[in-house]
């Protein structure tokens, strides 16, 4: 684990693979930390790529700083975050509230973007009913905790017959939301309401663009990916069979196979993607 001081916050991430590899970014969601991409950064690493995760500010073992945090924070960070390992340009993936970020990096710093993964997420600005909705559960967060919103939750990250057939990725789940400090979740759920409409943003996208969908996500379905295609007509769309919210833990092999095919396929291999 190493650190980054970024605009005002101190982000741990994890830097592993050849330092010459093609770099990969990846942006854990809600309410997560960046051990949720240790699957696809193991599998990344070992066929040469460089693989940097984060946890976002508010995250994992990153500083908590007062919030609200927009999504445009979280891509400034990452930026940084780039800067700081002297990364020009990278593949960009994120899942969920990560892909949402991924897509305001394409926004904002489109210039850093080399190719986007987007994993059951969607792109349009919050509603009316979902900023109450965020902004409650943040209330509810500050005031109770983590526990009990974790434990209702659970069966909706993960396809629900994946709770009890895959205990050990339920747990690791599990674990992750129940360690997450209310104070970063609250910070990032508030900030998350006020999220633009990224529709504009991925329809004018030049990128190889690689979309993941769960089969049976209830949070952002089928359908959320299948409005992405459209919005990108050269995307790869690409559905995981057996998994809910979060397919690169409920099946890693599916999940690394269909990255691991897309950045051979459509990302040139011979861009390093460092400075200088």
């Amino acid at each position: 684990m190493s650190s980054a001081a970024v605009n005002g916050a101190t982000l741990q991430y994890d830097d592993i693979g050849p330092k010459t590899g093609l770099p990969v970014l990846l942006i854990h969601g809600h309410p997560f930390y960046r051990s949720l991409w240790s699957p696809q950064a193991a599998a990344l690493a070992d066929a040469g790529y460089r693989v940097i995760t984060p946890d976002l500010r508010g995250y994992g073992d990153s500083s908590v700083v007062d919030g609200p945090v927009y999504l445009c924070d979280f891509a400034d960070d990452l930026a940084g975050v780039l800067d700081h390992l002297g990364i020009e340009r990278a593949v960009v993936g994120g899942v969920s509230m990560g892909g949402q970020i991924a897509m305001e990096m394409q926004r904002s710093h489109a210039g850093r973007v080399q190719a986007l993964l987007l994993s059951d997420t969607s792109a349009p600005a919050e509603t009316t009913e979902g900023k109450a909705f965020r902004n409650r559960l943040a209330d509810r967060l500050l005031a109770e905790g983590m526990e009990g919103y974790a434990d209702e939750v659970i069966d909706k990250m993960l396809a629900a017959y994946n709770v009890t057939a895959m205990p050990e990725v339920a747990a690791r789940v599990l674990r992750m939301m129940r360690a997450t400090d209310p104070r970063g979740a609250a910070a990032a759920l508030r900030g998350r309401a006020e999220r633009p409409d990224y529709r504009d943003t991925l329809a004018a996208t030049r990128c190889p663009v690689l979309i993941v969908v769960g089969a049976d996500d209830v949070y952002t379905p089928l359908a959320d990916a299948e409005a992405l295609r459209q919005l990108v007509p050269h995307a790869t769309l690409h559905v995981i069979e057996q998994a809910g919210h979060l397919p690169g833990a409920e099946q890693p092999a599916h999940f690394n196979a269909a990255l691991l095919d897309f950045l051979r396929t459509q990302v040139s291999p011979s861009t390093t993607g460092l400075a200088g």
